[in-house]
């Protein structure tokens, strides 16, 4: 989880908003990391999620390794889709 985290923060490094439009495979990278933190994060116990109380896994969805790649998605997307010409 915190390699897919840190590996996501590296490739948004340096980067804006906007790269998102233009860079295809930026977002296919952004959405594949997310999905590997939602999938980690839901596997993760509720005694474990008590010893880490700082972690807001409530902000954490149940079905976060589906949908949070679609919020990220740059604009005027459907997820996992490319746009109509």
């Amino acid at each position: 989880m915190l390699d897919a985290a840190r590996e996501a923060v590296s490739f948004t490094s340096g980067r804006a908003r906007a790269n998102l439009d233009d860079d295809r495979q930026l977002v296919l990278a952004l959405v594949k990391d997310v999905e590997i933190v939602g999938e980690a994060a839901n596997a993760v116990d509720e005694a474990t999620r008590a010893e880490l109380p700082h972690i807001p896994w409530q902000g954490l969805p149940p079905e976060a390794d589906r949908t949070w790649p679609c919020r990220i998605a740059a604009a005027g997307r459907r997820c996992g889709r490319r746009p109509a010409p």
